[in-house]
């Protein structure tokens, strides 16, 4: 990942909660999408989405290999999810408890 500091007086730290506080404060759906789409690359957008879209399978118990079928989303992704979902920050099951709850699938 690039890093690189063209403010000096604004932090990488500083810029990463600034994006932070700006997802939080779009608050509706259509908001946040626009915002991604001006952000990401649809490259970007479609990592993001394949992540996201096997969260629940992980949370189900599903193997890799189910998860793969149903999803087409590669091994090592899935891979890579269930173990930020497990050892990560906690962002995967904030996010889950929150949105998936609300759409009836438990975290």
């Amino acid at each position: 990942m690039k890093r690189r500091s063209l403010d000096p007086q604004t932090t990488a730290g500083d810029a990463e909660r600034s994006l932070c506080e700006a997802l939080v404060a779009l608050g509706k759906v259509d908001d946040m999408r626009a915002f991604l789409h001006d952000l990401c690359t649809p490259a970007e957008i479609e990592l993001l989405v394949d992540r996201w879209r096997v969260v629940p399978y992980l949370l189900e118990g599903l193997s890799y290999r189910s998860i793969h079928e149903k999803t087409s989303v590669s091994i090592t992704t899935i891979g890579r999810v269930a173990r930020y979902l497990n050892q990560g920050s906690g962002g995967y099951m904030a996010a889950a408890a929150r949105s998936l709850n609300e759409r009836g699938v438990s975290a």
